[in-house]
């Protein structure tokens, strides 16, 4: 674990900034938006279990809980100090779901225990090998024909875009992003052992191409 704190990468980069995270996400990126486009392509039914993979702050998790109230919504992070700011967001909105905290590449989860797996922003914070390593673990944890939805930064559409995604790498770091930007993620996807990957969105915003994946569990 003093591994982990050493090489954890918080919301924008810096622990210092965690507060900022939501104002700058719902300004910038109109959070509620490509979040509720998250949602509804998940497609919840009544009595799924869902997974918020690096659930953050909570604003996705209530999202979810809202969506399809009779689901179970668990969401998962690894910094203590963002859960600590979703607990209170969950309070005062008032719903129910579970917070844990833990790795997205080493989740505390029997396999086949979702139906659903969410992830909104985390995967570019992750190294190749965890990248990779967090698929293969979330294939593990999806039922068969389970689904894994994620929005996060993509390839960049135009040199624009590509100029503009530099400030989020000069936060998070080159070695974590560089996999987004070049379009990776499908084939990381893909090598896991999952099936129908698909690109379904993608969106110019002031830092970058800002995309939205779909990918099937095999039966």
């Amino acid at each position: 674990m003093q591994e982990h704190r050493r090489s954890y990468v918080p919301a924008l980069g810096f622990h210092w900034l965690t507060r900022m995270y939501d104002p700058v996400v719902a300004v910038l990126l109109k959070e509620e938006k490509f979040k509720r486009a998250l949602v509804n392509q998940a497609g919840l039914k009544p009595g799924h279990r869902v997974l918020d993979l690096g659930c953050g702050t909570g604003s996705l998790t209530i999202m979810l809980k809202r969506a399809c109230p009779t689901a179970t919504v668990v969401g998962l992070d690894g910094d203590p100090a963002v859960l600590a700011i979703a607990r209170a967001k969950i309070a005062a909105a008032d719903v129910h779901v579970e917070l844990q905290e833990g790795l997205a590449f080493a989740p505390p989860f029997a396999p086949a225990s979702f139906d659903r797996v969410v992830s909104s922003l985390v995967f570019h914070h992750l190294t190749t090998e965890d990248k990779r390593r967090s698929l293969a673990r979330v294939r593990e944890l999806l039922r068969p024909g389970g689904e894994l939805h994620i929005t996060d930064w993509g390839q960049a559409q135009n040199p624009l875009m590509r100029l503009a995604f530099l400030s989020v790498q000069a936060l998070d770091g080159f070695r974590t992003t560089t996999d987004n930007v070049r379009g990776r993620l499908i084939s990381f996807m893909q090598e896991a052992g999952f099936t129908e990957v698909a690109e379904t969105h993608r969106a110019m915003t002031p830092l970058g191409t800002l995309s939205r994946y779909r990918a099937i569990a095999p039966t």
